[in-house]
């Protein structure tokens, strides 16, 4: 799921829908409560105890840093362009 996560732009709504996924998938990984002969989904708290690790917007952010730091320590032969914000010529019309 974090293949390329590096270069995502995270808006807070993304963020949200990242949050969502992944409440989704470990609702169906843990499955349903029985308490008293019925049945009922697990909360968020009750999934994130479960879990016991990182969310997946902390680890995208932390995936960002370290590709961060990656780029910094580039030698100026393999900087990237964007990085340093030279860009060459004109954007296309529309």
């Amino acid at each position: 799921m974090t293949y390329g996560a590096e270069t995502w732009t995270l808006t807070s709504k993304r963020e949200e829908m990242l949050m969502t996924w992944e409440r989704n998938i470990l609702r169906k990984i843990y499955g349903p409560t029985n308490e008293n002969g019925k049945w009922r989904i697990k909360t968020n708290e009750e999934l994130m105890t479960k879990y016991k690790k990182s969310d997946i917007v902390s680890i995208i952010k932390i995936l960002r840093l370290e590709w961060l730091g990656h780029v910094v320590r580039m030698n100026d032969t393999r900087s990237l362009k964007i990085f340093e914000g030279k860009l060459e010529g004109r954007r296309g019309r529309g």
